[in-house]
């Protein structure tokens, strides 16, 4: 009896070490594999080459996005004085680069005895660099003053009220009314000549439209808060594209 016992006691220990053995080699095989790890840190930021035309767009308020002069962006894509661009549009804003051939023009069509010549359009005077008198858009305390070397502020800020008048700093054409452009909320680009844009952002509410001409102290906008926390004026004047500070150009007071 002790002997089968015995016997019986050692069958069963080597049934329990195989059984221990086989439950040791599922679960190694079942357990997951460690994962290599990997940089999930997003990628270095990328200067943008090129920006594809959306609607509501023109060339000056891409060009102002980008502090890029509007002129070289027209030389670069191939565009005309006109500066006529339509939704799909690649431009590209390598501006230093060769610009884009232009197609060969084409051969002018002979006209008959009936038909009459149109007469060519002459664009209206703009004043010259040195002729521009600015003037201040709003009276109200400076806010915030533009940052040359950080460049977080490409202009000043003036704090006004709800609806107050936002005036024509000088004498130029509308070339932009919108808000596309992040950041500025309610914005109008104003072009005084083929060297000087100003803005102003976060209006409540543009009185002007595109390809209106204006006169210095003329009536252009509302003071508002549109894209920004407070009622204020973002006021911003680039000179070949690029910001200046405004108070250099604005009357002393």
């Amino acid at each position: 009896m002790r002997t089968f016992t015995r016997v019986a006691a050692g069958r069963l220990a080597g049934v329990f070490k195989i059984l221990s053995t086989l439950l040791w080699l599922a679960a190694c095989s079942s357990s997951p594999q460690e994962a290599p790890v990997q940089d999930l840190s997003p990628p270095p930021s990328q200067k943008l080459t090129h920006h594809t035309v959306t609607r509501g767009d023109t060339l000056f308020s891409i060009a102002w996005r980008y502090g890029l002069d509007y002129k070289a962006l027209a030389r670069r894509n191939g565009i005309d004085a006109e500066y006529r661009i339509y939704p799909g549009q690649r431009l590209a804003l390598d501006v230093r680069l060769k610009p884009v051939a232009k197609p060969p023009p084409a051969k002018p069509k002979l006209r008959s005895k009936s038909q009459t010549k149109s007469a060519p359009v002459v664009p209206a005077p703009q004043p010259s660099n040195n002729q521009l008198r600015w003037r201040w858009p709003v009276q109200g305390k400076i806010l915030q003053r533009f940052s040359p070397n950080n460049g977080l502020n490409k202009g000043i800020d003036i704090v006004g009220n709800l609806g107050q008048p936002v005036l024509s700093a000088a004498p130029g054409m509308v070339v932009y009314a919108g808000n596309g452009v992040r950041g500025y909320g309610n914005l109008l680009i104003v072009k005084h000549n083929q060297r000087y844009l100003s803005a102003y952002a976060h209006s409540r509410r543009i009185l002007v439209r595109e390809g209106d001409r204006v006169k210095a102290g003329q009536k252009i906008a509302e003071i508002g808060s549109s894209g920004t926390d407070r009622n204020k004026l973002h006021f911003e004047i680039r000179r070949n594209g690029k910001p200046v500070d405004p108070l250099k150009y604005l009357p002393k007071r």
